[in-house]
């Protein structure tokens, strides 16, 4: 497996293919919520990549400030089905944090949990700011990191 984090415009098209593809299949169809996946926002967007044989099977997107929050954005933190016994959010969250701080110099990071990771989220640093609301049917919870 490689980890690989790359600007939108750096993506070919299989890995912009796969990453969607990915997303659909577990936001999408697993998760019950019909949505609009393709919101505009990847293409000013990181993105980190976990990939087996050439094939994404993990991935995160990483916002400007400003795009989504005030404060740089993690979200649409996802893996494969089949891979979750890998254990890649743990992979694809210390990627993406050590990217914000490491190459964006970034100290503040804001995120949209589905509540019942609040747990998951918190081992990373990340506290509720205590707005909670539905999307799409799933209960979510605010989170920030700040140093």
């Amino acid at each position: 497996m490689t980890t690989e984090i790359k600007h939108f415009s750096e993506l070919t098209q299989d890995e912009f293919h796969d990453t969607i593809a990915l997303r659909i299949s577990v936001f999408v169809v697993e998760q019950d919520c019909p949505y609009q996946e393709l919101d505009g926002l990847d293409k000013d967007a990181y993105h980190v990549l976990i990939k087996e044989e050439g094939k994404v099977i993990g991935t995160t997107r990483i916002l400007k400030p400003g795009v989504a929050y005030a404060e740089t954005a993690i979200g649409r933190v996802v893996s494969a089905t089949d891979k979750r016994h890998l254990k890649l959010g743990h992979t694809l969250m210390e990627a993406s944090m050590r990217f914000v701080k490491d190459e964006m110099k970034e100290q503040a990071v804001r995120l949209s949990a589905q509540s019942h990771l609040k747990g998951y989220y918190a081992r990373y640093g990340f506290v509720p700011t205590g707005k909670d609301y539905l999307e799409d049917g799933i209960p979510h919870s605010e989170m920030l990191f700040s140093t």
